[in-house]
């Protein structure tokens, strides 16, 4: 298969152009319902890069969205954010229909404004389309009214408020996302839970074979590979199950290994600290200390 770049589109009046809308009320502020989308031919490019924001909510659709290596059909209402520059394709039988909405907002719309550098904070913007946020019905009808609302403001006559009430609502609608993922963590315990597990087994493998010499301490991003999720959802999901982010994890099976060393061998530090995937010792003895309030070699005095 050949290699295809994505094609880019800059503005919002472009994608509508691009899918046959009507030109959008607003340059930098858009609404508009799968429905009303024309049916990309064979010949026009599936894969697609944005420079602005969507959020969309999707359901009973019939195609198949690829974002990266993974895919995703969605059978039901879930609510999926792509950030500017993100790559993703819409793949499947162009004759059957989805609906739901779309969002669209150009960064330039939040220019000098909070909301601007705290829409980069939301991680969700960062998960894989198989990490979308799946809404009850209760939190679908709170999501539409928002739009509703965005809608409705941006086609009534622009005021000097018009642009506050908007982002307002943009921000309402974050804030609810962030909320939702965070019960969407709580909820599917019993995925969320396979991926504790799998997390578990993983750095206890890598610590116990001769990667950490190798290759120093795993990366988050290493994780997140090999459990096959985004960096930004696995963060999500460990700090609402646990109260603790990738790395603080990482960080415990090292100390809990260190301690397995120090109580358990004659091992000096250094041998431990290289072991363990340290080049200098004096960082290991500092990590070791702020996790445990004492020394390496404190604590292994108090086995004797």
């Amino acid at each position: 298969m050949a290699n295809h770049q994505p094609h880019r589109i800059k503005t919002i009046s472009e994608f509508h152009e691009f899918r046959d809308l009507p030109k959008p009320e607003h340059p930098l502020v858009s609404v508009y319902n799968f429905e009303d989308l024309k049916h990309l031919n064979e010949e026009e490019p599936k894969s697609l890069m944005l420079d602005f924001y969507s959020i969309a909510l999707k359901r009973h659709a019939n195609a198949t969205m690829r974002y990266g290596q993974q895919e995703y059909d969605f059978k039901e209402g879930v609510l999926l954010f792509i950030a500017p520059g993100q790559v993703f394709s819409i793949e499947g039988n162009a004759e059957l229909q989805h609906t739901g909405w779309s969002l669209l907002v150009h960064p330039d719309f939040l220019w000098n404004t909070p909301l601007a550098k705290k829409i980069k904070q939301y991680e969700y913007f960062g998960y894989s389309v198989h990490e979308a946020l799946h809404l009850s019905d209760k939190e679908e009808k709170m999501i539409i009214a928002i739009i509703k609302n965005i809608q409705q403001e941006y086609q009534s006559n622009i005021d000097k408020f018009s642009q506050d009430v908007i982002i307002a609502q943009i921000e309402l609608l974050l804030t609810y996302a962030e909320r939702f993922y965070n019960r969407q963590f709580i909820t599917r315990k019993i995925s969320n839970h396979q991926i504790l597990a799998r997390l578990e087994n993983l750095l206890e493998e890598y610590f116990e074979t001769s990667s950490l010499s190798k290759n120093g301490l795993p990366t988050v991003h290493y994780i997140a590979e090999n459990l096959n999720v985004t960096p930004n959802y696995l963060s999500g999901l460990l700090k609402s199950l646990t109260g603790q982010s990738t790395q603080q994890h990482i960080h415990d099976k090292l100390i809990e290994k260190a301690k397995e060393k120090l109580s358990t061998t004659n091992l000096s530090i250094s041998e431990i600290a290289f072991e363990l995937g340290f080049e200098h010792q004096q960082s290991f003895s500092k990590l070791f200390k702020t996790k445990t309030n004492v020394s390496p070699l404190e604590f292994r005095q108090s086995f004797n």
